[in-house]
């Protein structure tokens, strides 16, 4: 045993169960077809993509980026506050966490909106039809992630939880930072790259 060593040392574990994880990288594996494919449709017509693209409202996305990466930050505060027993800490964090995937989904109805009276549905051309693909399969992950924040925010009010719970807890926030993940890539992807 070396001295910085203990023996009540846990060993390292890959959080949630691992079903989560055959889920997370299957829906992983489906968002990088699907831009895949964007990239080679926006390589057939650059001039129509960049142009849509220039329609976009990048203050709109940026904003929508740092909410994401808020409300991750404080799933991860409410996870470290559930494994030590600080529930009211770790009910606060989700319902903050929580709040923002509505800010997030206000915004995009916004943003939605603002294209469409613009003329810029997803019949106008081909960038705007990925571009509410892409989008709204993201959103709606924000919809289901929103209800797995409040599912995890119950548990905080529970006294015990097992370790089979805690996984799902653990879960829970795999899938909001997968969440934030595809975020971060459509937001490049999307409003930034000519």
């Amino acid at each position: 045993m070396t001295a910085g060593s203990t023996s009540t040392a846990r060993p390292r574990r890959i959080p949630g169960e691992q079903g989560t994880w055959v889920f997370l990288f299957g829906d992983m594996l489906v968002f990088a077809v699907f831009f895949a494919t964007f990239m080679v449709e926006r390589s057939k017509a650059p001039d129509v993509f960049d142009a849509a693209r220039k329609t976009l409202h990048v203050n709109i996305g940026l904003v929508n980026t740092l909410v994401l990466l808020t409300s991750s930050l404080f799933v991860v505060a409410a996870i470290g506050a559930i494994r030590t027993g600080q529930r009211a800490i770790a009910a606060r964090a989700l319902l903050i966490s929580a709040g923002c995937g509505v800010v997030f989904v206000a915004l995009k109805i916004t943003e939605y909106v603002l294209l469409a009276g613009a003329g810029h549905g997803p019949g106008a051309n081909h960038f705007y039809l990925y571009y509410f693909i892409l989008t709204g399969l993201h959103l709606l992950h924000v919809l289901i992630g929103i209800l797995v924040l409040v599912l995890m925010f119950t548990q905080t009010k529970r006294t015990e939880l097992s370790v089979n719970r805690l996984a799902v807890i653990e879960g829970g926030g795999c899938f909001w930072h997968l969440v934030d993940l595809l975020w971060i890539v459509l937001f490049p992807l999307l409003y930034l790259v000519s």
